[in-house]
């Protein structure tokens, strides 16, 4: 996750923000460690990004990856 991040030159205020205004744009219901979630919204600078994670049985939030959307 991190490495892809700096990849994209993303911040955390961008994940942040993806995760608070974005939307869920798909399920992955098939992996037998836990539903993942693609959330889809707009880093800070307006860039579309997409943030995969899935929430742990803690009620955690994992972060497993993020890319830039093309357009």
């Amino acid at each position: 996750f991190f490495e892809e991040m700096a990849d994209d030159n993303l911040t955390f205020a961008d994940i942040k923000m993806a995760i608070e205004n974005g939307r869920i744009n798909r399920k992955f219901t098939r992996d037998p460690r836990g539903t993942r979630y693609e959330v889809v919204g707009h880093a800070t600078d307006g860039r579309g990004i997409a943030v995969i994670c899935r929430i742990k049985s803690t009620g955690k939030l994992l972060f497993i990856t993020t890319y830039i959307l093309e357009k």
